[in-house]
C-alpha cells in the first residue's frame, strides 16, 4: 500500500504523505503490540467480569472526548491543511489550533465537573452498574488533558508533521502500562487484590504524560519558527488592533463553522453507539444470563476479540490520519484526479490487507483465544469477527477522504444508518438468541456501510470528468 500511495502520490505531497503514513504505522504498530499484551494482563488481573466493568466505561470516554477534542482535532487539520494547499497560505498557520484551545478547554473543563460530580447518577441511572462511579470519578481529570492534546495533534496532522503525534501516542501508551503494572505490582506484593480502577488511573496519567510532550514539543517547534505572534500573521488570537480583531473573528468563525457539525456528528454518533453498548449487557440479561456472565461476555467480546480483530487498524488508520489533510489540500487546488487516484488504491489494498487477516483470524482464531487469552469465547468470537475484515479496514480510510472532500454531512447520514441497524440487532436480536445475534448485526452493517460510502464516493467524485 504504502509503495503504490508513494509512485501515485501528488506532487507536493509524495514524501509528507510517505514519511507521515510510515511514521504511524511502527508507532500504531508497536503501541498495539503493548496494548494487546496489556490487555492479556488485564483479563488475567481482573478476570472476564472485571474487563466487562471496564469496558462499560467507554462509552463516557468515547461521549466525552466527541463533545470536546474529536471535532477540534479534524476541524484545525483541515483547515489547516486546505490554508496550506491555498497559493496565498501563511508559512506557519498557528491561529487555528490556538483558537481551537480557546474553545475547547472551557468547555473540557466544565465536561470533567459534570462527570465527577454526577459519576454517582451516571453509574447507576445509565451504565446500570454503580461499581463504574469511583472509574468515571478517575476518568474525569483525563477529558481537559485529551482536548488539549487532540489540538496539538490536529494541527500538527495539518502540517503533515505525524513524527509528535506519534510518539506521544507511544509515550501515552507507556506510561498507562507501566504505571498499571507497577501500582498492581506493589498490591499484589502486600497481599491485596488490585482493583479495575487501577487501569482507569493508568489511563489518566498516560493521558497526562503524552499532553506534557506534545505541549512541550510544539513549544519547541513553535520558538524554532519564529514564534507563535508572527507566524500567525502579526496577532494574536486577542489582540487590540482592528483588523487583528476581525481577522480573529473570522477565523474563529470558520474553525466553528467546521467544529460545530463535526462535534454535533460524533456527540450523535456517540450518543448512540453508548446506547448499544449498555444495552448489550441488559439484552443478554434478557436472554437468560445472569449480571455476572453477562458482563463476563460482554467483557471477552469488547476486551479481548475487538481489540485483535482492530490490530491492523495501526496501518489503515495511520493512512486514513494523512489522507484527511491530503485531500483537503487537494481538494482545495482542485486535482480531482489525484483524488480519484488516492480513491482507486485505498479500495485496492485495504481490500488486499482485509481479505488477508480475514484468512488468518479465520485459521488462528482459536488458538489465539485459547492460548493468549485462555479464553474460548474469545477464539469463537475471534473467528466470526474476521469476516467483517475486508470492509472495517476500508470504512476507516473512506471515512477518511469524505471528511477531506467536506462530506461530513453525507459522511454523518451513513454512520447513523450503520449504527442503527447495529442498534436494531441488539434490541431485538440479542434477547432473542444471545450475543450472537449482536455479531451478525456487526456484519450487516459493515456491509451496508461500506456500500453507501463506495456509493457516494462515485456518485460525488469518481463520476466526474
Amino acid at each position: 500500500m504504502l509503495s503504490s500511495l508513494k509512485k501515485h502520490a501528488l506532487p507536493h505531497t509524495r514524501h509528507p504523505l510517505i514519511m507521515g503514513t510510515v511514521i504511524l504505522t511502527v508507532t500504531g504498530l508497536i503501541t498495539r503490540i503493548i496494548g494487546f499484551f496489556y490487555r492479556i494482563y488485564l483479563s488475567r488481573l481482573f478476570g472476564e467480569e472485571g474487563m466487562g466493568i471496564y469496558q462499560l466505561l467507554s462509552p463516557v470516554l468515547s461521549l466525552s472526548f466527541a463533545l470536546t477534542a474529536a471535532g477540534f482535532q479534524t476541524a484545525i487539520s483541515k483547515f489547516v491543511a486546505a490554508q496550506t494547499g491555498q497559493k496565498n497560505a501563511v508559512s506557519h498557520p498557528y491561529r487555528p489550533m490556538i483558537m481551537g484551545l480557546l474553545l475547547t478547554v472551557p468547555l473540557s473543563v466544565a465536561c470533567t465537573a459534570v462527570l465527577y460530580l454526577g459519576s454517582d447518577f451516571i453509574a447507576v441511572s445509565l451504565l446500570k452498574e454503580p461499581r463504574t462511579a469511583a472509574m468515571i470519578r478517575l476518568l474525569a481529570p483525563s477529558v481537559p488533558l485529551s482536548a488539549i492534546h487532540a489540538c496539538i495533534n490536529g494541527y500538527l496532522y495539518g502540517i503533515k508533521k505525524a513524527g509528535v503525534p506519534a510518539g506521544t501516542q507511544l509515550l501515552e501508551q507507556c506510561c498507562r502500562v507501566g504505571c498499571v503494572y507497577l501500582v498492581s505490582a506493589s498490591l499484589l506484593a502486600q497481599g491485596l487484590t488490585p482493583s479495575v480502577n487501577i487501569a482507569v488511573l493508568g489511563l489518566t496519567i498516560g493521558e497526562g504524560c503524552s499532553m506534557l510532550a506534545a505541549l512541550l514539543a510544539f513549544w519547541y517547534h513553535a520558538v524554532g519558527n519564529t514564534g507563535l505572534r508572527s507566524a500567525a500573521g502579526g496577532c494574536s488570537p486577542v489582540c487590540s488592533n482592528a483588523d487583528g480583531c476581525r481577522h480573529s473573528l473570522l477565523t474563529y468563525g470558520q474553525l466553528l463553522g467546521m467544529v460545530i457539525p463535526l462535534t454535533a456528528n460524533r456527540i450523535v454518533l456517540n450518543l448512540l453507539q453508548s446506547v448499544e453498548a449498555v444495552s448489550i449487557p441488559s439484552g443478554l440479561r434478557t436472554y437468560g444470563y445472569d449480571n455476572a456472565t453477562a458482563l463476563s461476555v460482554y467483557g471477552v467480546l469488547t476486551g479481548m476479540a475487538f481489540p485483535m480483530i482492530f490490530f491492523p487498524n495501526a496501518l489503515t488508520g495511520s493512512v486514513s490520519v494523512m489522507l484527511l489533510p491530503m485531500v483537503s489540500e487537494s481538494y482545495a487546488r482542485g486535482d480531482h484526479a489525484g483524488i480519484r487516484r488516492a480513491v482507486f488504491r485505498t479500495v485496492k489494498y485495504c481490500f488486499l490487507l482485509g481479505f488477508s487477516c480475514m484468512a488468518f483470524f479465520l485459521i488462528a482464531g482459536r488458538f489465539i483465544g485459547e492460548t493468549l487469552y485462555r479464553s474460548p469465547l474469545a477464539g469463537h468470537f475471534i473467528r466470526t469477527l474476521s469476516l467483517i475484515c475486508p470492509f472495517l479496514y476500508l470504512d476507516t480510510t473512506l471515512s477518511s477522504i469524505l471528511q477531506g472532500l467536506g462530506m461530513a454531512s453525507r459522511l454523518f447520514v451513513i454512520n447513523v444508518t450503520s449504527l442503527l441497524v447495529r442498534l436494531l440487532f441488539v434490541l431485538l436480536i440479542v434477547p432473542r438468541i444471545g450475543i450472537q445475534g449482536y455479531l451478525y448485526g456487526l456484519l450487516v452493517s459493515q456491509l451496508l456501510q461500506c456500500a453507501l460510502y463506495l456509493g457516494c464516493l462515485w456518485r460525488c467524485t469518481l463520476r466526474r470528468k
